[in-house]
Parts: structure tokens; C-alpha cells; sequence
């Protein structure tokens, strides 16, 4: 954090060295990101990430957009374009924020050329399921992702929440890998805490749980090994596999 000398900020461990929250998923035919905020650059190059098919955006929240531009990478011939899943509401802030490149005059070799998908209920990519999942962030849209395959809910990503509402959390049952916010310990008015994050996982019991979008009051050494079994602190470069 920005002037902040806590131990966690100034802490050794990697684990507690966090950019903005963000997952590349790679499937046997496609690859797509969640969320482009502003370390997307620096995360594509430490993942080495060289092709997306698509980009879904949970919310147009400046630590979630504010990367958008550096998808130009992915649309360098000038026949390709960026297909852009997100909420009508979100892909109408994406289109006033980035306007040169959802305008339509500037479809050249090198440039980002944005091919808006608006959300309006469960899609495909490739041959995997993806669902929206409504959810209360402050008083923005706000939506979260499970992932299915051949009948598997194998992933919901959930990064920005509050509030889960009961047709998201009755999508969720059965789910296998449940990735959620859990911003800290105390209280926060957009954002859900530990214990919150907490009575969620108990309600759906996934397989395996990952509290993301952590702020600096939570250490990684110190905290997991407080978590019930069968629930993580996500960290920068964590990998997930599924079979």
C-alpha cells in the first residue's frame, strides 16, 4: 500500500507482495482472462501469457479495468479482434474510458479492437460453461464467474462481493474450487470480511476455498494456518489444475 510501513507491506514473504486481483484460465481450447486492472502488463509478462481469446470483466471498478488497453497485444493483426464479455452496464463505462478503440475508426494492424459481448445470461467459451453470477459490490453491477465443464462446476471466481445473492449462492452448490473475496478482518461496507467470507464457504462447502482480494491487514504466514481446513490464502503466480 501506497505510504504504508505495516509488517505486511514491508514483509519478505512473496506471498504478501500483491498486484491487483486478476486469473489467466487456460482450457484445450481457449484462454481467456478475468479483470484487466492496472499490473495486467506486468502480470501477462510474469505469466508469459502470448495469446487470449476473450476477456470478461466482473465490474468496471478502476483496479479491475484500468489495464484494458495492454489487450492491444492480442489483437496485433489487424483482422483480430478482442471479443469482451462483461454486463452491458460495465461494457458502457469500458466504451466511455477507451473510446479510440470502441469507436470503430481505428482498426489497424497493432491496435486494440474491442469486440463487445454484453452478458445477458450463461455463455460459451470453447467447451466450457460460463455462468454470471449477480452479486453485491457497493452500488455498482457486479458479477462473479463459475465454470463449468461437461457438467462440472470446476471454478467460481468471485473477486468483488458483499454481499452474495441466493440464486449465485444456490448456482454454487456442488461447485469444486470456490475463489472469493475476503478483504480482511474488520468490517468493510463493500467488501466481505473473514468471518463473512467464512460463513459463505460453510454454506456452499466447496473442496477447496481461496480468499482473494486481500488487503494489507491480512499476512499470509500468519493467517492461513487459522483457516478451517480446505481453505487457502490466494497469493501472485498461485496455479490451480483441474483434471
Amino acid at each position: 500500500m501506497i505510504g504504508c510501513d505495516c509488517e505486511v507491506c514491508r514483509s519478505k514473504d512473496p506471498r504478501d507482495n500483491r498486484l491487483r486481483s486478476s486469473v489467466w484460465i487456460r482450457t484445450p481450447e481457449l484462454s481467456w482472462v478475468v479483470d484487466t486492472g492496472p499490473d495486467f502488463r506486468t502480470q501477462c509478462l510474469r505469466a508469459g501469457i502470448r495469446h487470449l481469446d476473450a476477456a470478461l470483466f466482473t465490474h468496471p471498478h478502476m483496479d479491475h479495468v484500468t489495464g484494458f488497453d495492454e489487450l492491444r497485444r492480442f489483437t496485433i493483426p489487424a483482422e483480430v479482434t478482442m471479443p469482451v464479455y462483461a454486463l452491458p452496464s460495465c461494457l458502457e463505462v469500458l466504451a466511455r474510458m477507451f473510446d479510440y478503440a470502441f469507436n470503430g475508426q481505428n482498426r489497424y494492424r497493432g491496435y486494440l479492437k474491442p469486440d463487445p459481448r454484453p452478458i445477458e445470461g450463461p455463455f460459451l467459451l470453447g467447451d466450457t460453461l460460463v455462468t454470471p453470477l449477480p452479486v453485491q459490490h457497493g452500488k455498482v453491477d457486479c458479477i462473479g464467474y463459475l465454470f463449468t465443464r461437461h457438467g462440472r462446476k470446476l471454478c467460481a471466481y468471485i473477486p468483488d462481493v458483499k454481499i452474495i445473492h441466493p440464486e449465485s449462492i444456490q448456482a454454487l452448490v456442488g461447485v469444486d474450487t470456490l475463489i472469493m473475496d475476503a478483504l480482511r478482518h474488520t468490517e468493510h461496507p463493500t467488501h466481505m470480511n473473514f468471518t463473512e467470507a467464512l460463513a459463505v464457504q460453510a454454506l456452499i462447502k466447496p473442496r477447496r476455498t481461496f480468499f482473494t482480494h486481500i488487503q494489507c491487514e491480512i499476512s499470509h504466514a500468519r493467517d492461513e494456518p487459522l483457516l478451517p481446513n480446505g481453505v487457502k490464502i490466494a497469493y501472485d503466480g498461485l496455479e490451480l489444475t483441474w483434471d
